[in-house]
């Protein structure tokens, strides 16, 4: 094990080296960046020894563990017979029987898959491919795209412009193009004597509004079914996909689901569309798909609209690519997660451990600073009250910091409190996992007051 001086050294070396990413630099001079040696299971291990239970699998990617001795020994496999080969024509196993799988697990709705390194990049294909759909049909005028209020879709300029978050988008701005946004369907905007469901109409009806008098010059509307995982886990019913899912047949636009968060077992479902009863014309994966070890997404499409790019003309393709499109090594793990899911039947498993975590958080539902107490499978989140908040601008740092301190790694999104922890928490650690958030909220709201 490193030393706490190593620790010290490879802070130091990393601030003079490595710009972080989504991180203003100049605050890690009064928060110090965490040195990771190693992970075991769902723990992190610095370079002094400290534990910190990752509760947010690692930005959401990590869903088996770290050194998971199954994706471990898949990787290994893998790398004695080829690590990496151009997917512009050539092919090879692990990509045909990914995607051959996935198309399985969207019941044949899905047919086809094309493969990128980041969610973003997911993204960026399925904007582009709708738009350039439309546009063999004879419609190029159907180019513009509909989001929803608080959204996030990545940082690329495409994805950027369908995000709805300004602390993203003030920069860069002049860059993008323009897009509609409608009302979110966040179940927190519920006044006195309104449901969630009073919301999922009122966002309905918005975006009915938008398609009746723009429908003609929209490509598609692109949404994160039942949670905006960005938008402080903003949660909504799997009626509004339903209904936004009929409203786009009806004025001829396509629905892009945005799978990169929700996708791959962590609303409850695999595909978190499936809650709704529907399948969208593409859905974007990343994160969680290669189980946090290597970098891979995929925007899955239906088989007319490969159809309608099928043609003698070059112009007519789809002439989108990434060098690691398909990478051999990202989709032998993706393989091995899905075998764990199959295999270990997980999302049973994770039915219980949902049950436990929100036992686990029972607490909340009776503190008065915490309001919006809310869960979609392995999801959990609540807010904090503004009347407990003296210092809104570092609250999210500062329960980080106290998080650590408690032995558990959080990453609030400015008032909201969530985890979305790996799927192999013990009852122990659902325990540790609770016991420490609250008191890193403790410690932090007492210092703020």
């Amino acid at each position: 094990m490193n030393s706490p001086s190593n620790s010290v050294d490879w802070v130091a070396r990393s601030l003079a080296s490595v710009w972080h990413p989504c991180t203003q630099m100049k605050h890690h001079e009064a928060y110090p960046l965490v040195a990771i040696h190693h992970g075991e299971g769902p723990w992190l291990i610095d370079a002094a020894g400290n534990r910190f239970l990752d509760c947010i699998s690692s930005w959401w990617t990590n869903l088996f563990g770290h050194a998971n001795p199954k994706i471990n020994q898949a990787i290994i496999e893998q790398l004695n017979t080829i690590e990496h080969v151009m997917l512009a024509g050539f092919t090879h196993q692990p990509v045909i029987e990914l995607s051959e799988r996935l198309s399985q697990l969207s019941q044949g709705h899905l047919g086809h898959a094309f493969y990128a390194s980041d969610g973003a990049s997911a993204v960026e294909i399925a904007l582009k491919m709708s738009h350039h759909f439309w546009k063999i049909q004879g419609k190029s005028a159907k180019k513009k795209f509909i989001c929803l209020q608080n959204s996030y879709h990545g940082e690329t300029l495409g994805a950027l412009a369908v995000t709805d978050v300004a602390l993203f988008k003030q920069a860069y701005g002049s860059l993008l193009q323009d897009v509609y946004v409608v009302m979110s369907p966040d179940a927190r905007q519920a006044q006195s004597k309104e449901s969630a469901e009073d919301i999922a109409k009122r966002a309905i009806a918005d975006l009915e509004l938008c398609l009746q008098k723009n429908h003609t010059e929209i490509a598609a509307l692109i949404i994160e079914p039942l949670v905006q995982c960005a938008g402080q886990m903003a949660m909504h019913s799997a009626n509004f996909v339903q209904k936004a899912a009929a409203l786009c047949q009806q004025y001829g636009v396509h629905l892009i689901a945005d799978e990169i968060a929700v996708g791959c077992g962590r609303t409850g479902t695999f595909f978190a569309c499936e809650q709704a009863g529907i399948w969208p014309d593409f859905l974007t994966l990343s994160k969680g798909i290669s189980a946090g070890y290597l970098p891979l997404s995929v925007c899955l499409t239906r088989d007319s609209i490969y159809a309608a790019f099928y043609a003698d003309d070059l112009n007519q393709a789809f002439l989108h690519s990434h060098s690691y499109t398909g990478n051999p090594l990202a989709c032998r793990a993706a393989l091995a997660g899905l075998d764990i899911f199959k295999n270990e039947q997980i999302l049973l498993k994770n039915k219980e451990s949902t049950k436990k975590i929100w036992e686990a958080f029972a607490w909340t539902l009776a503190d008065e600073r915490i309001k919006h107490v809310r869960q979609k499978g392995m999801i959990f989140a609540f807010d904090i009250h503004e009347h407990s908040i003296k210092n809104p601008e570092t609250l999210s740092k500062e329960l980080f910091q106290r998080g650590m301190q408690e032995g558990v790694l959080i990453r609030p999104i400015g008032q909201t409190v969530y985890v979305m922890p790996p799927y192999i928490l013990s009852d122990t650690e659902i325990e540790l996992m609770s016991k420490g958030i609250c008191q890193a909220l403790n410690k932090t709201l007492n210092t703020s007051k």
